[in-house]
């Protein structure tokens, strides 16, 4: 009885801490729409307020490092409740990260407000950040589910995020040819573009997470990626 306590206790204790990630994961969707709208709008307020918030996930993030660490200290979990353990660990990671990202957008949101508009670059970018979301969004619900088939096809639409920032890079790189003054507000929505397609990376990380959750293994091909154009010194902007 005594033990079997101890595995009840486990799995109360292992399902709040997914519940935190599941938190999480709904203030980073939020803040890639908020951002995504500010940069749309030219909101400088919204901008804020994404960059602001994203204080609480960098807490959430220590709040669900600290638990899962007790919990794995606590309850010496046998190898596959490790895994998972260890699996809301690297999803947590993944999603401080992109909320990074998030906020990175809305930094350069104030500075683009400044200057003149790319016509369309906008909108792109907004439906390019609503396909990241979705993806982010099916890739949490699989590993709730632990629906191995809907990781698989998160995994297989990083393609199409891929493809998109290609066509933007392409466009952008058309709009500084043609005017000078195109060039510095070009390169910020570049930036940005970049750092959504890192979203849809980290979106592609955790259904390769509920894969191996599953599985127990990794995936064996690695993950169709569209033809990209090669870019330095992103991660950290």
């Amino acid at each position: 009885m005594s033990e079997q306590h101890i595995l009840r206790a486990f799995d109360r204790d292992l399902e709040a801490v997914q519940g935190l990630v599941m938190r999480m994961g709904g203030m980073v969707e939020t803040a890639i729409l908020d951002a995504a709208e500010a940069l749309a709008a030219r909101d400088e307020d919204m901008a804020e307020k994404v960059r602001a918030g994203d204080k609480a996930i960098d807490a959430l993030e220590e709040r669900i490092n600290e638990e899962t660490a007790r919990l794995i200290a606590l309850r010496a979990p046998a190898a596959s409740d490790l895994r998972t353990a260890l699996s809301v660990l690297k999803i947590a990671s993944s999603l401080e990260r992109v909320g990074d990202f998030a906020k990175n957008m809305a930094k350069r949101t104030a500075v683009l407000s400044q200057m003149h508009d790319i016509p369309g670059a906008g909108g792109a970018l907004k439906r390019m950040s609503k396909a990241v979301v979705q993806m982010l969004s099916d890739a949490l619900d699989a590993y709730n589910s632990r629906d191995v088939a809907l990781a698989e096809d998160v995994r297989a639409r990083d393609r199409e995020v891929d493809q998109m920032y290609t066509a933007l890079f392409r466009e952008f790189l058309t709009h500084m040819m043609e005017d000078p003054r195109n060039i510095t507000p070009c390169m910020h929505l570049h930036f940005i573009a970049k750092n959504i397609e890192r979203m849809g990376d980290h979106a592609t990380t955790i259904s390769e997470q509920v894969i191996y959750l599953v599985t127990g293994a990794m995936p064996e091909e690695s993950r169709p990626k569209a033809d990209s154009v090669t870019t330095v010194g992103i991660e950290g902007q």
